[in-house]
């Protein structure tokens, strides 16, 4: 999880002395927000199942967010922030009842996506 903290915080020089805090050497991150999306989704469906919420359970949390349902179905035609985090918690779900590592959809991983230039 802290790979992914640290990608999602860590966008800015401003925030170097957090990024130590959390392991991280380097240049910051891009923002890339397609990427973003992904790490926060992920993020959210492990808390989901650290929880213990069941898939109805996160898709009804996913429905008490009506200013983010209805910006995602202006901008995407879908409610698309709730379709990944449940297509993310069922892929966790796999990885679990299978005993096999979750996989991330991210290319590259967490924590070795693309940085600014170093100073």
């Amino acid at each position: 999880m802290a790979k992914r903290v640290a990608e999602l915080a860590y966008t800015s020089y401003d925030m170097a002395d957090y990024a130590r805090v959390l392991g991280e050497e380097g240049a910051p991150y891009r923002w890339d927000e397609q990427r973003r999306e992904v790490l926060r989704a992920e993020l959210d469906a492990a808390f989901f199942h650290l929880y213990g919420l069941d898939r109805d359970d996160v898709d009804y949390v996913m429905e008490t967010f009506p200013i983010i349902k209805r910006e995602d179905i202006a901008a995407h035609g879908t409610y698309r922030t709730k379709d990944l985090i449940l297509d993310i918690y069922d892929r966790m779900a796999e990885a679990q009842r299978t005993g096999t590592p979750y996989q991330t959809l991210l290319d590259p991983p967490p924590g070795q996506g693309p940085r600014h230039a170093a100073r």
